[in-house]
């Protein structure tokens, strides 16, 4: 007889393209979640023949493919799959066919590249990578960058409303006004708070790169990763996987010889 495999609840909802599993264990922890009609608690696991429904809609696995787009954020958009309440909402701006989410966010007034896709599991992987993980932006700001500017923002600055100070990260001069930032962290405006620490005042902020996937359609509109570009960002994601395992366990090898 087959051993019957079980999968958390939060596990399944990103694996069948509803959504990513942070957003699945929000809607369990809000009760919008039902296995058997039963609210379940966080970690469920549930079983081929049980029945998952999200407000009250029986949830099925239908996919044939994953979609994998990137997109060229307007100033105005809010990153976010509740449509209900943000009316500038990603997901009615694209209009697209099939239920797909962002990966991560970008800010309402930024611009600039952010990936959706309808695949749970990347999401958590690009979310979790932390040393191939870069992000890189243009920037401008209200008044003339500084040496000291440039030298203090890429040695990291305390963020005392976060509790953190950032990571060291590239920075570079490209004018008077603008400047290239490349960060491997997603602090919740990170960019803005940076320098405004640092009195300067954000005036455009446009991402233009994750990972190796490069801004280069208009403003407003997508399109799908190609073959090479999907091919590259999973070859990044293995090593940031492999690389974070590593750390896992030289910090267990630590533990037991203490």
């Amino acid at each position: 007889m087959a051993e019957v495999v079980l999968k958390r609840i939060n596990k399944y909802l990103s694996e069948v393209g509803y959504c990513s599993r942070r957003e699945a264990d929000k809607l369990i922890e809000a009760g919008r979640v039902t296995i058997n009609g039963v609210v379940p608690e966080m970690g469920t696991k549930i079983a081929p023949e049980d029945v998952v429904a999200v407000d009250g809609k029986e949830i099925i696995n239908t996919k044939e493919s994953f979609v994998y787009l990137a997109f060229n954020k307007p100033v105005g958009i809010v990153c976010t799959t509740d449509t209900s309440v943000e009316k500038d909402n990603i997901i009615d701006y694209l209009n697209y066919p099939k239920r797909i989410f962002p990966i991560g966010r970008l800010d309402k007034p930024s611009e600039g590249l952010i990936l959706l896709t309808d695949d749970g599991d990347i999401v958590n992987k690009i979310l979790r990578a932390s040393n191939n993980h870069e992000k890189e932006y243009i920037v401008t700001v209200d008044k003339p960058i500084s040496q000291t500017f440039i030298e203090r923002m890429s040695g990291g600055i305390p963020l005392a409303e976060l509790n953190k100070t950032t990571n060291t990260c590239k920075v570079e001069k490209l004018s008077t006004y603008k400047f290239k930032i490349i960060l491997t962290q997603g602090l919740n405006r990170q960019i803005r708070r940076m320098c405004d620490y640092l009195n300067y005042d954000v005036q455009t902020l446009k991402r233009v790169r994750i990972m190796n996937i490069k801004l280069d359609m208009p403003v407003g509109e997508y399109r799908e990763l190609t073959k090479e570009e999907f091919k590259n960002l999973n070859l990044l994601l293995e090593e940031s996987t492999k690389t974070f395992k590593q750390n896992n366990s030289a910090k267990a090898m630590r533990s037991r010889k203490r």
